[in-house]
Parts: structure tokens; C-alpha cells; sequence
């Protein structure tokens, strides 16, 4: 069975319920859980007629997205405690996420990327895309996806 699990979340509500399915395999498994999130890049500045839209510093910046990414990491590791599961956090900063997924889990050797999809459909799916669906017709590791 999967020993290794790689668990991306981006702290929604989906993503919280996602994790707990995935702690309750993993117990089962006697799995370790990767708690993985992909926190954003520092973007670009625009400039428009000399005014700049984004004034956040970079320093700034990246201390905002780590301590998002710490709390969004941590509610995972807090589920993993409550249910005597080992976990591990990771915590990365890229602009093209389901590569992320993928690297994570590879250089983790993990054996199962566990999931959740917003099943988006329709126009809405063309326009947006789907992270989930990326990372699954890219991953040569199984994926298991999670709706509700």
C-alpha cells in the first residue's frame, strides 16, 4: 500500500476536508503525510504612466506568504497529530503550481499524490484550468483525486 503521501493544499475549506480523508488513509496505511503547499512568487511590478500597482516590498512580501504557508501547512501537521499519523511539511515558492506538485513528490519519493478537485466543468474549466488535472496527466505517480 502507499507509505508516502503527498498532501498540496491551498487552505480552502475543499482542501481541509481533502486532508482529513487523507490523514484517515494514511492511519490505515501507517503512511507519512507530505503537507504541501505552493506559496506565490513575488510578481512583477507594473507600471502604468509612472505609477506602480503593486507597492508591497519584496521582503515584505515573502514574510506574508511564509507565514500563510506555515498556517496553511500547520493545520494539516495539527490533523496528522490527532490522528497519530507522522507528517512532514514543505513549503515552496513557484508560479506554475502542478510542477511543483510533481517535483515534490519525486524528489520526496512519495508514492501517491492525494488530492482535491473543485470540479469545475464547462466553460469555467477551459478558462481556468485545473491543477488537478495537470498534475494527473503529467505524474507518473498515481494520484488519487478527492471530490465531495
Amino acid at each position: 500500500m502507499f507509505k508516502r503521501i503527498l498532501v498540496p493544499t491551498d487552505g480552502s475549506q475543499f482542501s481541509q476536508d481533502t486532508a482529513r480523508r487523507a490523514v484517515s488513509l494514511a492511519k490505515d496505511a501507517g503512511a507519512i503525510i507530505f503537507a504541501f503547499y505552493v506559496k506565490p512568487e513575488y510578481p512583477s511590478s507594473y507600471y502604468s504612466e509612472g505609477v506602480v500597482f503593486d507597492s508591497t516590498p519584496p521582503g515584505r512580501f515573502k514574510e506574508l506568504a511564509e507565514h500563510e504557508a506555515q498556517e496553511i501547512v500547520g493545520f494539516v501537521e495539527n490533523l496528522c497529530k490527532e490522528g497519530g499519523v507522522k507528517c512532514s511539511k514543505l513549503v515552496v515558492a513557484s508560479g506554475v503550481i502542478y510542477k511543483a506538485i510533481i517535483e515534490a513528490a519525486t524528489q520526496n519519493d512519495c508514492d501517491l499524490i492525494f488530492m482535491a478537485s473543485h470540479g469545475r466543468r464547462g466553460l469555467s474549466a477551459l478558462l481556468l484550468g485545473s491543477e488537478t488535472h495537470k498534475v494527473l496527466t503529467h505524474s507518473k505517480i498515481p494520484v488519487l483525486v478527492y471530490r465531495e
